[in-house]
């Protein structure tokens, strides 16, 4: 094998032979012998034997084939070759799609008739389909929030303008996205989205004390100038403290941190929108459009609108009668407020805890693995049968099916398949297909399927056989391949994991050729000599390169397919000893049998073996994660080994740890800000008193429905924050001017509470009505968002109702705090030299 390895290496030369350079021209030389094709190398003489010439086709078979013949793919049940294009980082998703779609038509022109180009794999199938069910929830949010406005406000000239609020402030969103360089994703849209419900309320604040002046016989414009004098700070309190809950979501870290970040500032920008807009856009449109109070038309309105009105005047009554009994039995509801404290941080440990919702984009990515040594020809048969039991399901719409190839999982006993499902309304849930699929496709005797749902969102650039990733690390192998194991089997008992494995293979039968130096010392043979000839026989030799003008060629050296296929084909081997005798392998070796790693994977430049797995139904990745962390405290972990979790469980740990901080900064902030503006240290805590409320009620509600504090979730519940405390910034500010005027504590927060009580009910239900349509979540993406909406419409629904009572209550004892301070504080003061004031000179 050497000769001819040597041979064929000399008869294909590209190597330059210079230029002959006269006085009048100058001339290449070239030399003949570049090939092109193997049958060019057929004729090449290997050697002579008793004065005839050995051609290499008498010796070997020559063939024009493919550098790697254990790689194939098939598209349903025909062979393909899948092209992956990947967009740059700064990339837009869609538009890269549509450029290369209208490419494909050229691309065809240049192929037979025969070979058929068609999309495989479209990532922005998904993402169109997302930004058409976020549009239509954001149009469905503001028809929802106008109804609300309307029939509270039952004129329809009093609706446009808080109307008009919506379209303006998006608007304007927009045209600072634009600046920003933002772009139209699902981040950015549902930011928009949520916005529809709180950028009314600044306008419905602003309205209702307007129209409130309007009713009390004031002119439009008169009842507009005073109107927004009496209410432009609340207003302004209002815009800054939500601001200020966002503040701890832009500047979050890490992976989670940049994703939201464009959520943050397009909602903070928003805000921002909607108060200026308030604050000029809504009075002038009151003082133009708004008519004088005409009790004769009130009464020729339709019995909706009465029904209405006459339902809501039964609700203030039962309230203002209901605020009084709580008042005068305050210390009960002080407890209550405890108690929502004390539940709220309960229910926070309680709750099962996730990262992000999966999402159904309609693929899904299984990696299938047989045993260690099975062979390519069989893998193929394998593979084959399971993607025919895939294809028949009938949710699924095509099947991609492919071994060998690059990357981590090309090993010779795995292999991919990637599996379109069909439309939504053609199947049913993606965990029903998901579970029917791994009961049906793991029948195949010597070969098992692992899917996981391709997501939009995922973390981690290693690509495992589960969705989910622990990885064990040591320098001590022996350690690590023997713990690894008994660890996943302890693993795959724990309740609500599935597809429970590892990417360790130590069990692969190899074969070691044993040289006996002594006997090849006597023989004339190197150890050198023995691996050369082995590799020549069973490796895939690079011996040669064909050069054309379009591509490069490798010339691969290897031993026909039936002299390599069982260990008896090593005593067919024979080497040349220094005498130039030929004698057998098997004369200085001999065979030792074993099994080995297959493959030695390596985590942060250490031996490393991971351990993937999914979630089951109703499993959240927290209880995951715990369950996998008491087993390891449990099972005696050598201290040479380390652990922990990687890719998409490693951000949620991460996460996790930064959830309560996330929450504790925004309501800190807050208060801050709302100090600032009241300049008090006692009322912001009165209004932020209510907060325990709203994270109560979103919890519960998550609970409710069976969904995870996911992280999409819980920035939900900092949204709460800031659009809760928006109820108890409009009484306490009107108490804090009615104490002005000489009122009890208790009477002023009495009249703040039935007098805002209809902008706090416009408000609250403007949100709930703008959200709801996120919370009830069924187009695509929707599984993304849903979470947030459930936790803001659950939290609105309890918060709404309890913030009416626990606002006044704590007000009142917060009232006596506030009034001692200042009894000790002013006194001071007035001790306090005033400063000479500076002379001025008379000219």
């Amino acid at each position: 094998l050497d000769t001819i390895r040597d041979v064929v290496a000399k008869a294909n030369s590209s190597t330059p032979v210079g230029v002959l350079e006269g006085k009048e021209r100058t001339v290449t030389l070239l030399a003949t012998g570049a090939m092109k094709k193997a049958s060019d190398y057929r004729d090449v003489i290997v050697a002579y034997r008793n004065g005839a010439p050995i051609k290499l086709d008498q010796v070997a078979n020559v063939i024009d084939s493919v550098e790697n013949d254990n790689e194939a793919s098939w598209f349903n049940d025909s062979r393909a070759i899948v092209l992956g294009i990947y967009r740059q980082p700064d990339a837009n998703t869609v538009d890269v799609v549509d450029r290369v779609r209208a490419q494909l038509p050229q691309f065809r022109a240049q192929v037979p008739p025969s070979i058929e180009i068609s999309p495989l794999f479209d990532r922005s199938i998904s993402i169109r389909d997302s930004v058409a069910n976020v549009q239509e929830t954001l149009a469905i949010a503001v028809c929802l929030v106008i109804m609300v406005i309307f029939l509270f406000l039952r004129k329809v000239s009093a609706t446009i303008i808080p109307a008009l609020a919506v379209p303006v402030s998006l608007i304007g969103t927009c045209a600072a996205m634009y600046a920003f360089g933002f772009s139209i994703n699902n981040m950015t849209l549902l930011a928009l989205t949520l916005s529809v419900g709180f950028v009314v309320d600044d306008a419905i604040v602003m309205l209702e004390n307007i129209v409130r002046h309007v009713e009390g016989g004031m002119r439009p414009f008169e009842a507009a100038l005073k109107g927004s004098r009496e209410i432009g700070f609340t207003i302004i309190s209002i815009t800054f403290s939500l601001i200020a809950v966002f503040i701890p979501v832009l500047l979050m870290g890490g992976m989670v941190g940049r994703m939201f970040r464009e959520f943050a500032v397009t909602v903070a920008v928003a805000i921002v929108v909607s108060g200026f807009v308030s604050l000029t856009l809504t009075p002038m449109l009151c003082a133009r459009v708004l008519k004088g109070h005409d009790e004769r038309a009130e009464r020729k309105q339709n019995f909706v609108l009465r029904g209405f009105e006459r339902a809501f005047g039964a609700t203030l009554r039962g309230y203002a009668w209901s605020l009084d009994w709580v008042l005068r039995y305050k210390f009960m509801m002080l407890m209550v407020t405890f108690a929502t404290i004390a539940g709220t941080i309960w229910l926070y440990v309680v709750v099962p805890k996730g990262f992000f919702p999966t999402e159904d984009t309609g693929f899904l990515f299984g990696i299938t693995e047989a045993k260690t040594d099975i062979g390519f020809d069989s893998m193929v048969e394998h593979q084959r049968k399971l993607a025919d039991i895939v294809r028949a399901d009938p949710a699924v719409e095509y099947v991609n099916s492919s071994l060998g190839g690059g990357g981590s999982h090309s090993l010779g006993n795995t292999g991919r398949m990637l599996v379109a499902l069909k439309p939504r309304g053609e199947r049913g849930s993606l965990s029903t297909v998901l579970g029917r699929l791994r009961r049906e496709a793991n029948v195949v005797p010597g070969i098992q399927i692992f899917f996981q749902p391709i997501q939009n969102i995922r973390l981690g650039g290693r690509l495992t056989k589960s969705q989910y990733e622990y990885t064990l690390q040591s320098n001590d192998t022996d350690a690590l391949y023997r713990f690894a194991p008994e660890l996943r089997d302890k693993i795959a008992k724990l309740p609500g994991l599935l597809d429970v494995t590892t990417d360790l293979y130590v069990k692969n039968p190899q074969i070691t050729v044993a040289v006996d130096r002594e006997k090849a010392a006597v023989y004339g043979v190197s150890v050198d000599q023995v691996r050369q000839e082995l590799y020549n026989a069973f490796g895939t030799r690079q011996v040669a390169t064909i050069y054309t003008p379009a591509n490069d060629y490798e010339v691969i050296l290897e031993s026909m397919p039936q002299y390599r296929s069982s260990p008896n084909d090593l005593n067919r081997l024979y080497l040349k000893s220094s005498s130039g005798i030929l004698i057998p392998l098997s004369a200085v070796t001999h065979l030792v049998h074993s099994v080995g790693p297959l493959q030695i994977n390596h985590q942060g430049q250490q031996p490393a073996v991971t351990i993937s797995f999914n979630l089951a139904p109703g499993t959240s990745l927290g209880q995951a994660v715990e369950a996998i962390q008491k087993l390891e405290r449990e099972s005696g972990m050598p201290a040479s080994i380390t652990s922990g979790f990687q890719g998409t469980a490693q951000v949620f740990q991460d996460s996790l740890r930064g959830q309560g901080i996330l929450l504790l900064a925004a309501i800190f902030a807050a208060y801050v800000v709302l100090g600032i503006l009241y300049e008090s240290f006692i009322h912001p805590i009165t209004i932020i008193s209510g907060l325990p409320s709203a994270g109560i009620g979103a919890i519960l509600t998550l609970m409710l429905f069976q969904m995870d504090l996911s992280v999409i979730a819980m920035i939900g519940i900092v949204m709460l924050v800031g659009i809760v405390k928006k109820n108890a910034i409009m009484m306490v500010d009107f108490a804090i001017e009615r104490r002005r005027v000489g009122l009890s504590a208790a009477a002023a927060i009495r009249e703040a509470a039935t007098l805002r009580f209809r902008p706090i009910m416009m408000t609250t239900c403007a949100a709930i009505f703008g959200t709801l349509p996120i919370a009830i979540g069924t187009g695509a993406g929707a599984e993304l968002r849903q979470p947030l909406g459930v936790a803001v419409v659950g939290g609105l629904c309890l918060s709404q109702l309890l913030t009416l009572y626990i606002t006044p209550v704590i007000y009142v004892y917060l009232d006596r705090i506030d009034r001692i301070i200042k009894r000790r504080i002013e006194p001071q003061l007035e001790e306090v030299p005033e400063a000479p004031r500076p002379a001025v000179a008379a000219e």
